[in-house]
């Protein structure tokens, strides 16, 4: 036997053992990946949605908001999941409650 066929028979036997614990490590990858979207896209998202949630159900008579068009009023009244807005002097429009998106409590009208 020839030192280069020794030299080349021993680097494939060793390569095939090194690369014997890699079969995991795409699946482990892509493990990272979608655990990785889940804490830094899909759980922010989730926690966002459930405050707005809870904006929505706290409405009460006198606040005021803005909804998803762009229409600014204040809440006359709230329904199981309607609510009356005065948008402007004697101008009441009913809208339901998903359509609202800020309290506009703290700005100018």
């Amino acid at each position: 036997m020839n030192f280069l066929t020794l030299l080349d028979a021993s680097a494939g036997q060793a390569a095939k053992d090194a690369g014997g614990g890699s079969e995991w490590m795409p699946i482990a990858m892509i493990v990272l990946i979608f655990v990785v979207m889940y804490f830094f896209m899909i759980r922010p998202q989730q926690k966002k949605q459930k405050e707005l949630n809870q904006f929505r159900a706290s409405l009460k008579k006198g606040d005021k908001i803005v909804t998803v068009g762009g229409i600014y009023g204040v809440v006359c009244e709230v329904k199981d999941d309607k609510l009356v807005v005065e948008i402007d002097n004697n101008v009441k429009i009913l809208v339901d409650k998903s359509a609202v998106v800020k309290d506009m409590a703290d700005t100018q009208r």
